[in-house]
């Protein structure tokens, strides 16, 4: 990506407010660069999962969840659609791995910035860094931006 002369930032996505916000972050940093973006989300498959799962919800209701393949492809093609709107050029990757920090640091490697969110869908909402971002910021080859979504009343 950084062979020709554009700054390229990768950003990992799976669809969480704080990736989002890096989303967002990383579009205005390409338009003042003029550089490019490649969105990357990852997605696994957890063993024995039978989808889409039919799912009881706390109301009593039933609720169809998607595959996770679905999922991350809905939340790429979203992305794809806005940055596409702001006029920065864009591609984008969904990848079945059982990694999404080695998905994401495999596309740092030809890339100028890395931007992703402090956390994600995690199990863990206490944490204030989640694992892949932090396995991310460990590992990463060049400049790492973490982004928080600003507070409700900030926005």
């Amino acid at each position: 990506m950084t062979k020709d002369s554009s700054f390229t930032i990768v950003v990992g996505l799976d669809g969480s407010k704080d990736s989002q916000a890096a989303l967002d972050w990383a579009v205005d940093e390409a338009r003042q660069r003029g550089g490019q973006l490649h969105l990357i989300t990852a997605w696994t498959k957890q063993p024995m999962a039978w989808y889409p799962a039919v799912l009881e919800t706390a109301a009593g209701g039933i609720a169809v969840v998607d595959s996770p393949e679905e999922d991350a492809a809905t939340v790429q093609a979203k992305a794809l659609k806005s940055v596409a709107d702001t006029g920065v050029s864009a591609t984008g990757q969904v990848i079945h791995t059982h990694s999404a920090a080695s998905a994401i640091l495999q596309a740092a490697q030809e890339a100028d910035l890395v931007v992703i969110g402090s956390r994600g869908h995690g199990g863990f909402p206490g944490l204030r860094v989640g694992s892949v971002t932090t396995h991310v910021v460990n590992h990463a080859p060049g400049a790492v931006l973490v982004v928080r979504p600003k507070p409700a009343a900030a926005q």
